[in-house]
Order: C-alpha cells, then structure tokens, then sequence
C-alpha cells in the first residue's frame, strides 16, 4: 500500500529540495545498516490481497469509494474504482502460518462480500478480468485520489499522452491509449518476506533466480480484451503500461520502471536503491517536515519517507522494502510482486508457502547463486516463463537446460519442504499447500492452461463477448467453492449465469479482424475480397486508417450487371461506387443503440469509428451470433 500523500513535482525547486531529502534518506538507512539499527528477530511474512469488483453481469463495477466506506481499515484504494486491496496483516513466518493466512484472507473476502451483495455487485480475484474493456480503461474510472492523478500526469509528462501497446503471443494486441490506466488490468497476491540485513544480497539473488519457476507454476493471465497473448500477460502489460522511456534514433539502453533487474545485487539492499535513483527521475513528492537525522540523533526510527514514495514508483518485481514493526524498530523485506492474484485463495497460499519454503532453504544448497548461473540466464528464464509457462525449459545451473515441470517436481518443491521444516511450519501446511503445487505441476494444469483450454472449447459454441462472461462467470463459482485451479473443470454453458445481453457495448461484439480496401482500388479487387472471405460490406479507409466509404455486395452485383448488360467495361474506381460518409456509430455506444441505428435506417452494417479511425464493424451476422449463444443459454436454464 503506497503512501497516499504525495503529489506531482511541479518544478525545479521542488525536485532538487525533494531530491535533497531522498539523498538523505539514504545516508540514513546507510547509517542504520552499520550501526545495528535493524530488526533481526523470527522473520515476518505478509500479503497484500488486489481485487477486481464485477456487477451482476461480471462486468468491471467502478464503485470502490462506495464499498470502502463500509470495509474495515485493512481495505484500501487501487488505481482504478473497480479495485480494491486488503492488506493482511503480519504474521510469524512458523507454525499454522500458512492456514491461518488462508483463514485471514477469507475472513477479509467474507466482510468484503457482506458489502458488495449490500450494493447488489460481486467481486473475482484473478490476474487479468476477462470481462475488461478499453472502455473501462477511461480516466472515468481513475480512483479520485491525488497520488493517482499524480500518477498518471507523471507517466503522460515523461513519455508523452498517447502511448502505443504491442504484446504478441496466439494473438496479437496493438492499441493506443492516452494514460498509463491500463496499468489497473493487473491484480497480484504480493507477498512480503522479511530478511536480515546481513542476509538481504543472497535473499534477493535467490528470489531473482526463482522468480522464473514460481511464476510458471502460478501464472493465470493469459488473456487481455478477448486476445490470447502471453502465458502471464501481466508482466509484458505492466511494463508497457508504466513505461516512461521514449523512442530515440541512437542505441542507448534505458531501463523501464517496471523492472526484472540488470545484474545481481553484490552488497546491499541499499546498492538497489541506488541503482533506482540514479536510473529514474523522480516522479511523485511530498511536504517531509522532519529531518531524518534530527530523528536518529533523538532515538527515534525516521520514516524515510523520501526513499519510500520513490520506491514506490519502480516497479521491482522483487522489490525491495524498509518498514518499521510494531515495536518501532526497522526492518527489510522482499516483496514478490510476480504472482497474480487468484485463482483461488487456497492457490495463491500455496504460491506463497511454494515461494517462501525455497527463500528459505535455497541457500543451504545454492549459497551463491552469481557463482552457478549468469544473470541473464537468470532474466531470460523469467521472460520465457512469461511468454511460455509450464511448457518452458529453463537454463539453470552450471548451463544445464531442463523444464520448468520436471525442475518443480524433482528439486524445488522438496527444496522448499526443506525450508518450511527449518522454520518450524506446521507439517499440515507444508503437506497442503506444497501437494496444489506438486499436483498443478503433474496435470499441468494452473490458471493460465484452464483459461486456455477453457477458450479453445467455448470457442465453438459462443462469441467473444459471452466468452468472457463465462470465464469469469466461473472463475466466481470455483472461487466461492474454494477448490484449487487443479481440480476445476473447463468453464462452460452451464457455468453461465444473470446473462443479459443489453448491457453489452459495441467493443465487445464487434468485427475487429476487418478487410479493407483504398478508394483508388479496383471493383474486381472488391469483388474477389468479398468472395473469398464470405463478407457482405468492405469499408473504405485512407492510408491513415480513416474511413472514408462502405462498399456492399448489392452495390457490386449492381455495377457489375449494368457492365454486363451494356457490353461494355468502364474504368471506374472504388470512389465511384463507394457510399460516401456512411453512418457509424463509436465503440462505447450499446448493442440497443447499434440495433436502433441499423433499423431505422434500414442499413445491414455499421462501421465503428473511434477518433476518426476505422476499429471495427457491426453487421446483422454479429446480432446472429449473439441470438444463437443466448437462445443456446436459454436452452441450458430451460433444460436444467
């Protein structure tokens, strides 16, 4: 949870007096670390809970502020009003830890679901929702919060208002947006380990060097606005989404803020702290009143509030945290970042028990990782898992290559058995939790493979639009069942539930996947594209992407048989055939609206235009789609 006090560095005075304190800070936590200060008691782990809130038709439901009103203080705020975050508090890392994180974290979603059916909304947690449309991405539905707007004037001020998106996998995604909003896609379960000082450089190597295969085993976002992209889309999207660096014609490396890292930690956790101010200007600020040193000269533990508000917008995925516990002494964590909230909650406590078990006991058979295995091998196996998943082979020690699987099965996971025996965990957690990993591993089933697989089956029964709703409509079920992904069953008709089609927006039903022509083109070129794809209207669009004419198979046959009938062949264009100015309708508008629209002007298809570009089509084939899954689904509650 970020500090919510903070605001936009309106000019140089302000940066250079704010920089001042974070260079402070730093002295500081310097001085601290040699002078004992810290923290080294039995570790501490924590978590902090992202959530996406859904109306009774599962999709997004902008209504956070009214929610927490009514939630307990361990709720907070995200970007974006369809989120919230619970923060659990810290727990003793031994023990019935691991069940009692469990029971802590379904005792916070409970309260949450006495207030959300008060206010006849729900809410999932998952990675990426399915059910997210760029609609939903509108400053619109910023949390009114100044850190926020802070936020997202920051990123537009840095890179600039329009920023494009690419991200390839199965499909492809390539957008442009004009805020750094899509950043509130992404949900995670973040878990919070606390490590010794002296213990901080070979914790965090090894949590760099694990990241790539707990990520694989847990990954559940492989989707985004309806397109299969990558095994854990999260990561390609978050880095995109805050990137601040822009393009530049001379071959200078720049690191994004949301960050894997550039090469092993060889001292401290203050060497990564370092490395962030000197890679990344600052971006957000607040009024600090009290000297730090002033503070540790009275005794007292400082804040640093500096060093904190500027951690907080570099995104580590293994971040690096101080904080001060409750007895008023310092303390250091590593934040896993990595892992996406859900599917279940008995899934995201095995990540965390798989993840903490191997922090824990790696070093006693990797003491150091620099020495086994470069970094890059390291940085390429957490791409890979992202891209990949469960199916990718990873280059561990010493050059060995093996799969992601095998490796989880026959050395990690008694690794991290090893490692929650060190720490005194109770053996029925470390049988529970590590017995989802090892049976995730075996079918080779996580969330990202039963969203997949979950797609491929419904993809021959349903359109895109109901496609989504019904993924989500059964990632609620299993989740209020409580069963582990491993155990679901491919989403289907019968997991569908409160569908109604008159809340769905043109975006979601729309032909996105279109064939154009340019208006100097040939009638026989027209002719032959819509023969060979089946298609009854072809738009005319510029070279910018701008449509400027529809053309329908009615207007061919017509010109075509005058031709004929005349006996003779004119040398006409596109242009001359073309409907000029047709009317459209944008992307936000309602499938009633659509419907309307199409009646009443007696016309078979609408071009949906955004900012004068051309993004998709709406034709009487979509409307039948729709009417064949609905009547499908009311057949299934007819029979049931």
């Amino acid at each position: 949870m970020g500090d919510l006090n903070v605001k936009l560095v309106s000019n140089h005075r302000q940066l250079n007096d704010f920089t001042k304190k974070l260079l402070k800070d730093v002295e500081a936590l310097d001085y601290m670390l040699e002078n004992g200060w810290f923290e080294n008691e039995h570790p501490h782990i924590g978590a902090e809970q992202e959530i996406c809130l859904i109306d009774r038709y599962y999709k997004p439901s902008p209504r956070s502020m009214e929610v927490l009103d009514d939630l307990p203080e361990n709720f907070t705020t995200e970007l974006a009003k369809f989120n919230v975050e619970a923060n659990i508090e810290p727990l003793l890392f031994t023990g019935d830890c691991f069940n009692t994180l469990e029971a802590r974290v379904n005792e916070l979603l409970g309260e949450l679901r006495e207030v959300t059916n008060k206010n006849d909304i729900d809410f999932v947690i998952t990675g990426i929702l399915p059910t997210l449309r760029k609609f939903d991405l509108e400053l619109d539905n910023i949390t009114p919060l100044d850190r926020y707007h802070a936020l997202i004037k920051a990123v537009e001020k840095m890179r600039g208002k329009v920023h494009e998106f690419r991200i390839k996998g199965l499909d492809e995604l390539n957008i442009k947006h004009d805020s750094a909003m899509l950043e509130a896609c992404n949900t995670s379960f973040q878990v919070h380990l606390q490590v010794n000082p002296d213990e901080f450089a070979e914790k965090y190597n090894i949590a760099q060097l694990l990241t790539a295969p707990v990520l694989a085993v847990a990954s559940n976002s492989p989707m985004l606005f309806g397109k299969r992209l990558w095994n854990e889309t999260r990561i390609a999207l978050f880095q995109q989404s805050i990137d601040t660096r822009i393009t530049n014609e001379h071959l200078r490396d720049r690191s994004p803020r949301v960050t894997f890292g550039n090469s092993w930690l060889k001292n401290s956790i203050l060497d990564l702290y370092k490395e962030d101010i000197v890679r990344f200007r600052v971006m957000l600020m607040t009024d600090i009143e009290h000297d730090v040193f002033d503070q540790i000269e009275q005794g007292i533990t400082p804040k640093l509030r500096a060093l904190t508000i500027h951690n907080s917008t570099v995104y580590r995925w293994n971040r690096p945290c101080y904080g001060i516990s409750p007895n008023g002494k310092p303390h250091l964590r590593i934040e896993n970042r990595v892992l996406p909230a859900g599917p279940s909650v008995v899934d995201e406590v095995s990540n965390a028990a798989f993840w903490l078990g191997l922090m824990t006991a790696m070093g006693d058979h990797y003491p150091d990782v620099p020495k086994v295995m470069d970094f890059d091998d390291a940085k390429s196996n957490y791409i890979s898992t992202a891209f990949s998943g469960l199916h990718s082979e990873l280059k561990w020690f010493n050059g060995k290559k093996i799969g992601v699987c095998e490796l989880i099965k026959k050395e990690l996971i008694p690794i991290a058995r090893e490692g929650l025996v060190k720490n005194n965990v109770a053996k029925t957690d470390i049988d529970k939790y590590l017995s989802i990993i090892e049976a995730r591993s075996e079918s080779g089933q996580n969330g990202t493979t039963w969203m997949l697989k979950s797609h491929s089956k419904l993809s021959k029964e349903v359109g895109k639009e109901e496609m989504s709703v019904l993924l989500t409509s059964a990632m609620v079920k299993n989740q209020k069942l409580g069963l582990p992904v491993h155990k679901w069953k491919y989403a289907s008709l019968t997991d569908l539930f409160h569908y109604h089609p008159t809340n769905i927006l043109v975006e979601e039903f729309m032909t996105t996947d279109l064939f154009t022509v340019f208006k100097d083109d040939i009638p026989e070129l027209v002719a032959d594209v819509m023969d060979w794809q089946k298609i009854r209207f072809t738009p005319v669009e510029d070279e910018k992407g701008r449509l400027v004419g529809l053309l329908s198979s009615r207007m061919l046959m017509r010109f075509f048989s005058q031709q004929y009938k005349l006996d003779k062949r004119e040398n006409k264009t596109v242009k001359d055939l073309m409907i000029e100015n047709p009317i459209t309708i944008t992307p936000e508008s309602t499938i009633f609206a659509a419907m309307s629209i199409m009646q009443e002007n007696k016309i078979g298809c609408l071009p949906v235009v955004k900012n004068k570009k051309l993004v998709g089509i709406v034709s009487e084939g979509n409307f039948l789609g729709i009417t064949s899954s609905l009547l499908k689904i009311l057949n299934k509650d007819k029979k049931s």
